[in-house]
């Protein structure tokens, strides 16, 4: 299986999208990169160049990407 292949089951369940608006309501995705010596969270969605600055952009794969920084940060203790 390809990256790319295995995204799709997961982009189908974490973004959700706002047919009346035509506009993505929520994208919620974070990818965890493991086995650093460090703790690396980011979104999932990618850097949506074509929405920045636009005032649309949701945060919630961002606080999502925080949240569980912060939980496998508890975890190590």
């Amino acid at each position: 299986m390809y990256h790319d292949q295995g995204h799709i089951p997961f982009k189908l369940a974490g973004f959700k999208w706002n047919a009346a608006k035509q506009q993505m309501e929520s994208v919620k995705g974070v990818n965890i990169t493991l086995g650093l010596p460090i703790i690396r969270t980011s979104v999932d969605h990618g850097t949506a160049f074509e929405i920045a600055g636009k005032g649309i952009a949701s945060p919630d794969a961002m606080i999502l990407a925080i949240e569980s920084a912060v939980q496998l940060a508890n975890n190590k203790k």
